[in-house]
Formats: C-alpha cells, sequence, structure tokens
C-alpha cells in the first residue's frame, strides 16, 4: 500500500533539491560577475562546469550524513555558534594538541582537515602524504610540516577535527576581535568537502561520499 507520505516524500525531495539548485545558482552567479578573469576564456570555463558542480553540490547537501542543520533556501549548514573562535584552545600548544593528534593517525588521501584562519575555519583534504618527512599536503593551503611547528604559516594553522571546529567550519562561522561577526557561506568546493566528513570517526574519510 502507497502511503501519503511516501507519495510526498519524492515531490518534497525535488522540490528541495531544485531550491538548493537555485540558491547555489544565484550565488555563484555573484561570484563570477563581480570575479577578475585574465581572459574570456577563463571565465567561459567557469561557466561551462557551473551546472555540474551545482547539481553535484545539491545532491551531496540533500544526502550527505551530518548532524548540523541544512538551510535549503541558502543552501549552507546552520548551526549555533560559539562566543570565541574554536581554535584557540588549540593552539595554546600546537604540538601537543594538533601536531601529534596528525603523527599518530595513519593519514588517508581525501582526509578533509580542517584550518584556521585569522576570522574563521575553512574545509580542505590531504591529497599527498610524505611519510619521509613527516608531512602532507592538502589541495589548496599546501604543505604541513608535523615535527616543525615553527614551519607553519602565521596566517593559517592546521587544527584537530573535532565537532565543535568541523562545524563551525560547516556552517561559515567568523569571529573578528574576539567577537562573533556575521557568518560566510563556504564555496561550492567547501560544501561539497562538508558533505564527505566522516562524523563518526574524524580519523576517516567518508567512502560514501568521496
Amino acid at each position: 500500500m502507497v502511503t501519503q507520505s511516501l507519495l510526498w516524500q519524492p515531490e518534497q525531495v525535488s522540490a528541495d533539491f531544485a531550491e538548493l539548485c537555485n540558491a547555489l545558482y544565484e550565488r555563484e552567479l555573484r561570484i563570477l560577475a563581480s570575479g577578475d578573469f585574465a581572459s574570456p576564456a577563463g571565465l567561459q570555463g567557469r561557466i561551462k562546469s557551473l551546472p555540474y558542480y551545482v547539481k553535484r553540490s545539491a545532491h551531496a547537501l540533500l544526502n550527505a550524513e551530518s548532524p548540523l542543520d541544512l538551510d535549503i533556501q541558502n543552501a549552507s549548514w546552520s548551526a549555533k555558534q560559539t562566543a570565541t573562535h574554536p581554535s584557540i584552545n588549540q593552539l595554546k600548544n600546537y604540538q601537543d594538541n594538533v601536531l601529534k593528534w596528525y603523527q599518530e593517525q595513519k593519514l588517508a588521501h581525501g582526509l578533509v582537515v580542517p584550518i584556521a584562519t585569522e576570522s574563521g575555519i575553512v574545509l580542505d583534504c590531504i591529497d599527498r602524504v610524505d611519510l619521509t618527512k613527516q608531512r602532507f599536503r592538502t589541495n589548496v593551503y599546501g604543505w604541513f610540516n608535523l615535527t616543525d611547528q615553527k614551519a607553519r604559516d602565521k596566517r593559517y594553522h592546521l587544527l584537530k577535527p573535532n565537532k565543535r571546529v568541523m562545524t563551525a567550519a560547516c556552517a561559515g562561522h567568523c569571529w573578528q576581535n574576539a567577537r562573533k561577526v556575521q557568518p560566510i557561506i563556504p564555496s561550492l568546493r567547501e560544501l561539497l568537502l562538508s558533505c564527505s566528513i566522516n562524523w563518526r570517526n574524524f580519523k576517516q574519510p567518508n567512502k560514501v561520499n568521496n
């Protein structure tokens, strides 16, 4: 027997997918309109690939196994923001709080890692591991040395993933002068990474969504 709820569910999912796509398109078009492109070919390439990434992101958001609330209208994750930047305690003893955690893991390609910036936390993922030199490379922020904490860039710092940190990154939470400010909406790339987080085990990539 087909119940009313079963009849309604596919229609609702379809409606949510369409609304997510619409919100993502509007956001990305605003970014493209204000972008500085070296040549028309660069802009054309971005526009050409946009439908693929918008649909992929919308699908991933709807199917992600995440404890966060999905804001369909804004195509973003929603969560309560903490009063202070979650990186503060981790950076007090960077060696023991952060580097030691990564040294003890069998680092995997595709693992989503949080990186603290001056105002918030962004998501990146590991794309190369160099066991000989005790370091790994992320797709955007480059190499992180796990033995020399002085080698890290002062503008950003690797963080140990936990629920508080990953929540802040996914929801775009920001702080300025030790105060909460308006959250930003992560990029399409970060939204896709947020859907690949293994919330049950931050040490492993999410095999379902990766």
